[in-house]
């Protein structure tokens, strides 16, 4: 599946609808929810899909509101509620420490609207897009969907994002969308070692500046947050002070995806295969707060939270995938500590920034040496043909 994700603008009316929409959407999540919670404490019966689909209808009539709705983005709340149900029970068959039951969602907590069947109550008819029960809202094409039409569009999501900014995001079937932009063949590979002193490393030696956003906003964000903590809460003034704090966090976030998207594609233009290594950010947040506390997590200079790696390699795999080119992501285990001339294992603390191998003496860059290696693992991954072009181009 692709996504493509477009600016609309709303009326004000509309507007006002769709956040009630979405206000209805999340008290009918809440409500099934509840369901199932209470059946099986009382019970000990287990509600699925189907049962809290047929009871749709009697809600609505229970609570006339949910009308607001269309019919399909209900049926999509109670997948919503069954798609938690099942993670919670993934969770605990794997026998995880923090299974997390199902929460209910307050307000704000819910920001979106999905239509599951493209053309059925969301549909796009020039620039505008027409929503059932909203009518039709302004959007901004700033590329052709699927080609040029809807041609394999299947669902439509829209969502309100921090600063009350509205999103459509229409996924589209494979078939919809042939190769947009096949780039030439090219022999040339990287291997990209991410950090957090640097954003990354590659195999040619060039590194890639981290630009730390958030800590960059660090000092804006807590003013924000000072100014909120001094108005009276429920007031009109704390809630407009509130949308101030997601205006920042929403620039944040914008200013890290512009970046990761022109790197993305700058790599992809360059370099006929990018190796990256396949990173359990999660888990490596998790080890960085038991063992650093929050310090390798947020603002600190090392930290992880304050970079886009899994988004970084989501980015390079579909950019990659659309022209044609080759993305291998390699296990990340010992990269750092094998070294890339004599492939044994030389023993490193997180504070050594450099490798220097006892055994063949080379001594390099900490991350450079990484960024040989997961080289190495990519293109151990790829048809013999390429592996030629790629040994015939280095040597030239």
């Amino acid at each position: 599946m692709k996504s493509y994700k477009y600016r609309i603008y709303p009326s004000k009316a509309q507007e006002t609808l769709l956040c009630r929409q979405i206000e209805e959407c999340r008290w009918l999540y809440n409500k099934l929810l509840e369901v199932r919670k209470t059946t099986y404490e009382q019970d000990g019966h287990t509600f699925g899909l189907y049962d809290t689909q047929n009871m749709i209808p009697f809600i609505k009539v229970e609570r006339p509101a949910l009308k607001l709705a269309h019919s399909m983005v209900l049926q999509n709340v109670n997948v919503r509620v069954d798609l938690a149900f099942q993670a919670f029970f993934r969770r605990v068959k794997a026998g995880d420490e923090e299974v997390g039951y199902p929460h209910f969602k307050g307000y704000d907590r819910y920001d979106s609207l999905t239509y599951p069947q493209y053309g059925n109550g969301a549909r796009l008819d020039g620039n505008m897009l027409i929503l059932s029960k909203v009518g039709s809202v302004k959007v901004k094409l700033h590329r052709e969907l699927c080609g040029g039409g809807p041609l394999g569009a299947k669902t439509v999501c829209v969502r309100r994002s921090t600063g009350n900014k509205w999103y459509a995001t229409i996924n589209c079937a494979p078939s919809g969308h042939p190769l947009a932009n096949p780039l030439p063949a090219n022999p040339k590979a990287v291997g990209i070692d991410v950090g957090t002193s640097h954003f990354g490393t590659l195999s040619d030696s060039s590194k890639i500046a981290n630009p730390r956003f958030f800590k960059r906003e660090q000092r804006v964000l807590a003013t924000a947050q000072r100014q909120l903590e001094k108005v009276a809460k429920g007031t009109p003034e704390r809630e407009k002070r509130k949308t101030i704090i997601r205006w920042i966090h929403g620039r944040i976030a914008n200013k890290r995806s512009d970046f990761v998207h022109k790197l993305s594609r700058k790599l992809v233009n360059t370099y006929g295969l990018i190796a990256l290594e396949d990173l359990n950010i999660v888990g490596m947040m998790a080890e960085h707060k038991v063992i650093f506390g929050n310090k390798l997590n947020k603002s600190h200079p090392e930290g992880t939270r304050d970079v886009a790696w899994h988004q970084f390699a989501q980015f390079v795999v579909y950019k990659a995938a659309d022209a044609g080119r080759q993305c291998v992501q390699v296990d990340p285990r010992n990269t750092s500590k094998m070294c890339s001339r004599c492939r044994v294992l030389v023993p490193k603390e997180l504070s050594d920034r450099k490798h220097d191998c006892p055994h063949c003496g080379l001594i390099l860059d900490r991350d450079y040496n990484a960024a040989i290696n997961i080289l190495a693992l990519g293109l151990q991954g790829v048809n013999a043909s390429f592996l030629d072009e790629v040994v015939e181009a280095q040597a030239l």
